[in-house]
């Protein structure tokens, strides 16, 4: 038994490992040290509206995906990566557009609003995520979010 025990331990720690270096893959820059496209990601989001319900179901299983490396699997973050979803201020604040405009941009660790110094990468590092699947994650953040508007 403590032989399938350390085994999965160590399988849940390569994955996380795994989900990390993806997730937080940083992206490509050009030779200024900025977003090659980050111009082309703040016009596409200031003209985002959701037209779709997000399905907090589908949005954990991106979660668990995309989010958990520097968020955590419960949401309440990862020291030294990223923030607490559960218990956000922030989260509880912005509408449904606001936040899909923020996880399109991401925030760099010299963004005066930054708290941790840590980048939010755009999509949180995963270019091929598609507004409707964040939509989706969306739902599920406001499902685990226990802060009164």
């Amino acid at each position: 038994m403590k032989k399938s025990f350390a085994s999965l331990r160590l399988v849940s720690l390569m994955l996380g490992i795994s989900v990390l270096v993806f997730a937080c893959g940083g992206g490509d820059k050009n030779d200024s040290g900025k977003q090659s496209n980050g111009a082309t990601q703040q016009a596409a989001a200031k003209q985002t509206k959701i037209t779709i319900k997000g399905d907090p179901v589908k949005g954990q299983a991106l979660f668990m995906k995309n989010c958990l490396a520097c968020h955590g699997p419960d949401g309440r973050g990862i020291k030294g990566l990223g923030k607490d979803l559960v218990n956000s201020e922030f989260v509880a604040s912005q509408t449904d557009e606001q936040l899909l405009d923020y996880v399109l941009k991401g925030r760099t660790p010299d963004d005066p609003l930054n708290t941790t110094g840590v980048a939010m990468p755009p999509k949180g590092g995963n270019p091929a995520l598609t507004n409707e699947e964040i939509i989706h994650i969306i739902a599920y953040m406001r499902q685990i979010n226990k802060v009164k508007k």
